[in-house]
């Protein structure tokens, strides 16, 4: 899979923020890199990357970004290897033989849903739940329709229904500015499309996917609650999907998941819509961090652990003082 965040459109969309993007390649490998900061002072940032075809690669791949970090005075690298020639289940071996250790939080998805499109549609329908399939059939009787916008200004109907989302719900979205530079950079690239559901011709949901070279992925949606009961999304999404086939793509990433074992994550409702599409899970080894000033990185990790400690401290007087 390709995957977006490693895609020089993104590198395009996240120098249109101002922030300072490097992009690197060699035989069997590639990366993205942002410059960011924290405590510890400046970090180079591959999200999935750096891209690679086998642990050689991987390993030159390392070394060109730690080169990189250290020219630009960047206390460590944080790395996030989907594709760099091991599985998920070896990342502890492979990284922290390394050099590498766990980042404090993971910044992408550890767990994903992904609907293979290598097949004819009728099988990929035949893989959804019953309610999805008939819903997807059958909406136009209610006079529902649905079309694919690539013109930046139509971002504003999604913005507007995750406003809805985020009051009822009491969550916080990603900045209207944000999601606006999103649409100037990536939808003329052809690199973002927004779907959208309408009513009588009135939009009722809408649904922004990026896409890289076989992979579509699905990354904000959201609807009008006026019209909840008719389950607009859930169609919008199988129009996604079929889109996505129909241009050839391999793949479609309905993003993070909660694992199967935890009922009560907060991510479990979104979960199990997900699945209703049909699909299979793929892990990730999560965020990993390579110091490269080794004393300030581990000085940042003490007092972030004095920190954590201390709040915890805190709170467990607060509650003694309270019973």
């Amino acid at each position: 899979m390709d995957y977006f965040l490693q895609s020089p459109q993104w590198a395009d969309f996240q120098r249109a923020l101002g922030r300072t993007v490097h992009e690197q390649s060699g035989p069997g490998w590639r990366f993205l890199a942002v410059e960011e900061s924290n405590p510890a002072g400046k970090l180079l940032y591959s999200p999935y990357g750096p891209v690679a075809e086998s642990l050689a690669a991987f390993d030159a791949a390392l070394a060109a970004l730690t080169d990189l970090a250290r020219n630009n005075g960047a206390v460590f690298v944080r790395v996030e290897p989907v594709t760099a020639g091991f599985e998920a289940a070896e990342a502890d071996a492979v990284l922290g033989s390394r050099g590498l250790q766990p980042a404090p939080v993971n910044q992408q998805p550890e767990l994903s849903w992904i609907v293979d499109l290598d097949r004819d549609f009728k099988d990929v329908l035949a893989d959804m739940k019953p309610v999805n399939r008939n819903l997807f059939r059958n909406i136009h009787k209610k006079g529902v329709t649905f079309r694919s916008s690539q013109d930046p200004a139509e971002i504003s109907v999604l913005l507007e229904f995750l406003h809805m989302t985020a009051a009822r719900n009491g969550f916080k979205p990603q900045s209207d500015e944000y999601l606006s530079q999103v649409a100037r950079s990536l939808m003329p690239a052809g690199a973002a499309t927004l779907f959208i559901a309408e009513l009588d011709g009135h939009p009722i949901a809408a649904a922004l996917a990026y896409d890289s070279a076989d992979t579509r992925t699905y990354a904000h949606a959201a609807l009008d609650d006026t019209h909840r009961k008719l389950s607009a999304g859930i169609p919008l999404l199988v129009t996604l999907i079929a889109d996505a086939q129909a241009k050839g793509l391999k793949h479609v990433d309905l993003w993070g998941v909660a694992p199967s074992d935890q009922p009560d994550h907060k991510w479990a409702g979104f979960t199990a819509f997900k699945k209703s599409f049909g699909g299979r899970e793929i892990a990730y080894p999560g965020t990993w961090d390579l110091p490269v000033r080794k004393v300030r990185y581990g000085s940042y990790q003490l007092a972030r652990k004095g920190a954590q400690l201390a709040k915890k401290l805190r709170a467990r007087s607060r509650a003694l003082t309270n019973s």
